[in-house]
């Protein structure tokens, strides 16, 4: 896997490691880390997959991130994740060569660099096949493919390769992974389509319901970052929240506080919290017992929503703790496996095999 010619290669590129998440992308370089964390938003001309360009460059990541409703009217910001797969190939291609030519400093590269990419567990094999072609399409010599749990366990450092169970809750933007790992593999796992998105998308139906306020998709994600919650807290948070009113259509603004936005949150995150009861159940008493004293980690960027460990802790009895650095852990993962390959090639999927 790692020959002669992949030496003299890494002479002349960076070998990358991606998160190509829904919400968020993020790149590792092997002895740099994350060095890379952007939205997986591109901002297009509306009916072209055209990406607009100005004198900065690109607008893709943050810059595109930043025109979520607020693009005039021949302007579109697409994401092109949906529930952890491509849903507009064009673009991700497009996506994906504006990040690896950033980590390249957007220098001409002599050499095109190898790409680990982490995927949804389970996901179908023209999903796989789509990823590959688009990551070769954007400028990748080889492609190699990670599940995601499978990738977080790398990254904050459990046990994996071990014969004792690790479990962790992977929740990204469009997706929640559950899953059990143990000897190098996913030994049982569900994934649901309910994750960050579906938290932002009952925030802004909430506020157009209850308090007949119309706010964006970064208004709602402001919500949740400033007075979510899963789990009553010690002191309950307050906030106002700007937007137009329903009615009148002028700007307006109102209160919101914790207590009810996470009454409003209820609803997706029973679902997260029956996906995890339900993976229990599933798995093998063998691996059960280990899960007693091991607990269960978090990760993604869903994990540092206030509270939720205690909700899972309280519905399952057993230890939940918020992983290091959740949101990078299955971008680091990636970067252990581009250190590694020869060692950790029973866990990779790559285009010869698929």
């Amino acid at each position: 896997m790692f020959t002669v010619i992949d030496r003299i290669a890494g002479m002349f590129s960076v070998d990358v490691g991606i998160d190509l998440g829904t919400a968020n992308t993020l790149v590792c370089v092997p002895g740099r880390g994350v060095i890379l964390s952007e939205p997986s938003v591109v901002a297009v001309r509306k009916g072209t997959n055209e990406v607009l360009q100005d004198g900065d460059g690109l607008a893709v990541g943050d810059r595109a991130k930043e025109m979520l409703g607020k693009t005039p009217g021949n302007i579109t910001a697409i994401r092109p994740m949906k529930d952890g797969v491509i849903a507009d190939f064009e673009i991700c291609e497009a996506m994906l060569r504006y990040f690896i030519r950033k980590v390249h400093g957007n220098r001409r590269i002599l050499v095109n660099p190898r790409v680990v990419i982490a995927i949804p567990p389970g996901i179908r094999q023209v999903d796989k096949q789509a990823v590959i072609h688009a990551a070769e399409r954007a400028g990748a010599r080889r492609v190699f493919l990670i599940e995601e749990p499978m990738a977080a366990g790398l990254g904050l450092g459990l046990p994996i390769r071990e014969p004792m169970a690790s479990m962790l809750v992977d929740i990204g933007g469009g997706t929640t992974d559950v899953a059990v790992l143990a000897l190098a593999g996913i030994v049982h796992s569900n994934s649901i389509q309910t994750a960050g998105d579906e938290f932002d998308d009952a925030i802004t139906e909430f506020m157009k319901s209850e308090h007949q306020l119309l706010i964006g998709p970064l208004g709602a994600e402001r919500i949740k970052l400033a007075v979510g919650s899963a789990w009553r807290l010690p002191q309950e948070l307050q906030l106002t929240v700007k937007g137009r009113h329903v009615k009148t259509g002028l700007p307006s603004s109102t209160v919101v506080d914790s207590i009810t936005i996470r009454a409003c949150l209820e609803r997706p995150l029973e679902q997260i919290t029956q996906a995890v009861k339900r993976t229990l159940e599933e798995t093998q008493p063998e691996l059960s017992a280990d899960l007693v004293d091991r607990g269960i980690v978090l990760c993604g960027g869903g994990a540092l929503l206030r509270g939720l460990a205690q909700r899972l802790n309280e519905a399952t009895d057993i230890p939940v703790i918020v992983g290091d650095d959740p949101l990078t852990a299955v971008a680091r993962g990636t970067g252990i496996i581009l250190d590694n390959l020869e060692s950790l090639k029973n866990v990779l999927e790559s285009a010869d095999s698929i």
